[in-house]
């Protein structure tokens, strides 16, 4: 077997941060070892980690990579670069594609599909409807991330709003449920009030006015309020609102029948920004104010909010053109996800242990993935090197996603991704993403 020792790394684990190194044998962790340690058989290839923080790889549990259908903006393939050169190395995939993953027949194409295009590991959401509760007792548990629920407006029948169907699903899922939560009723009476006001396609800043705090909140508190009653696994998707976070317990994870996520862009931007990138920042649920953005970072370093996500969207910037009607809702940001919230942790409000919490440990405690989203001895080698010390703007010429923008344009960061390994294989050098590799499916330990 090929062995690789990276060493003088940073070990970013549990917890803890730490000087030593890490013994990679075929597609294992074979050996943790403190600095002054040497492996105890010879590894083949070193490499020299020069003081870099080494993190597991990053699992994101919130993406849209478009494929299939929508291809023209995304695609497995793509998307999985992306996701190699932001040291992510492991991904779940929402259903809302053409067609949408809401048969049996559709799933598996998908896992064939990635099984020959994607360059890191994956697991795909079955998607809930108004009449395909039957399906989800055949769903296998040790395969299927989880069932994805549209409580709020989406793409064909894919918006469940009946409290009948919601319940049923609720009662019947048998695994986890991940929401997104915007009350239709509330949003469909706020877009009548403000084409009234202001035209056919209000200006981009009054999104997050038209999807407003009260339709997360009505929509979010529904959710919490049938997994109480059901006992249902809920995972809510991309809080956006301060008051949203009265309904979440601060509770270790592993405690938690109810859980929730904040993404990167809800995290990153606020509706002043609205100004500067116009609707290249138009998200569902929509960016909010600069109080809610504080409050979901403060979120984090306590046990109330869970994971970090992406929510990468992709879509065509002549898609993008219009306000806060027309134009499309969704931004690529996979990339650059790693190394935007590395600038919390340089900035103060969030430490490195707490970074790997939310982007590594988490998803992988929360969706019981099976040996991965942690070092230890044993697991897959999903690792990346990051050095906390480089400044670098992104541009154009560095984005992988099909699209080719991301809002992170222009915007300049202070740690960068050296090193991405997936199942031991070195996957990005720093500069290049080695698009022969393919990752494995994600096993759940259910």
């Amino acid at each position: 077997m090929k062995r690789t020792w990276i060493k003088n790394a940073r070990i970013v684990n549990e917890g803890q941060t730490f000087n030593g190194s890490v013994v990679i044998e075929d597609e294992f962790i074979a050996e943790i070892l403190k600095a002054e340690e040497t492996p105890t058989i010879p590894c083949e290839d070193i490499i020299d980690a020069q003081g870099d923080y080494l993190l597991p790889g990053v699992i994101d549990d919130h993406v849209h990579f478009r494929d299939p259908g929508l291809t023209h903006k995304a695609d497995i393939h793509t998307e999985s670069m992306a996701a190699a050169a932001g040291g992510v190395t492991s991904y779940m995939d929402m259903p809302n594609t053409n067609p949408q993953t809401t048969t049996l027949e559709a799933l598996e194409n998908k896992f064939q599909d990635a099984a020959n295009k994607s360059i890191v590991n994956y697991s795909f959401y079955f998607g809930a409807t108004n009449d395909n509760a039957n399906l989800l007792p055949l769903l296998d548990k040790q395969r299927v991330c989880g069932v994805k629920l549209f409580m709020g407006s989406s793409t064909g029948n894919m918006l469940v709003d009946q409290l009948d169907t919601l319940k049923n699903i609720f009662a019947h899922a048998g695994m986890l449920i991940a929401t997104h939560c915007e009350d239709q009723h509330i949003i469909s009476a706020n877009t009548a009030l403000y084409k009234e006001k202001y035209g056919e396609d209000p200006d981009v800043k009054y999104h997050p006015e038209i999807r407003n705090e009260e339709a997360c909140y009505q929509s979010s508190a529904l959710a919490v309020q049938l997994a109480k009653e059901t006992g249902a696994r809920l995972h809510i998707m991309h809080i956006s609102t301060a008051k949203e976070l009265e309904l979440l317990e601060n509770k270790p994870i592993s405690e938690k029948r109810i859980t929730a996520e904040a993404c990167v862009s809800h995290l990153f931007f606020c509706d002043k920004d609205y100004e500067t990138f116009g609707s290249r920042i138009k998200c569902n649920p929509a960016i909010k104010t600069e109080a809610d953005r504080d409050a979901l970072r403060s979120a984090l370093t306590t046990n109330t909010l869970d994971v970090i996500g992406t929510d990468h969207a992709p879509h065509l910037l002549s898609e993008k053109q219009g306000g806060a009607l027309k134009a499309v809702s969704g931004m690529p940001t996979l990339q650059f996800s790693l190394t935007a919230v590395m600038e919390l942790v340089r900035e103060g409000l969030l430490s490195i242990e707490q970074l790997v919490q939310k982007m590594c440990h988490a998803p992988a405690t929360l969706y019981q993935i099976e040996k991965r989203g942690f070092i230890r001895e044993g697991y897959k080698a999903d690792l990346v090197l990051v050095n906390p010390q480089t400044q670098w703007t992104v541009d154009k010429g560095c984005i992988l996603s099909k699209c080719g923008w991301s809002p992170m344009e222009g915007q300049t960061f202070h740690a960068k991704v050296e090193k991405t390994f997936v199942n031991g294989h070195l996957v990005y050098n720093g500069t290049q993403v080695d698009a022969t590799h393919r990752g494995q499916e994600l096993r759940f330990d259910r």
